[in-house]
């Protein structure tokens, strides 16, 4: 379901946004929803991808072989 919303801009903005719509083929209510969803989506994808990473850090990782003493790690 959509939803109009309330915008202020100064008049200047205003009147370039519009053209710049215009020149894109597009309505400047379109292009500032299209815009508003693409920085929504890039935020949900990297808080995605992040606590992936972090879920991963969580668990480790074992790089095979043996793991050396503490006395192996700090001989002189």
């Amino acid at each position: 379901m959509k939803q109009n919303i309330t915008v202020s801009l100064d008049k200047e903005m205003l009147q370039k946004g519009k053209v710049l719509a215009a020149l894109q083929g597009t309505s400047l209510s379109r292009m500032v929803g299209d815009k508003l969803t693409e920085a929504i989506q890039e935020n949900e994808a990297y808080a995605r991808a992040k606590n992936k990473a972090l879920s991963h850090l969580k668990k480790g990782f074992h790089f095979g072989g043996r793991v050396p003493s503490r006395d192996e790690l700090h001989e002189r």
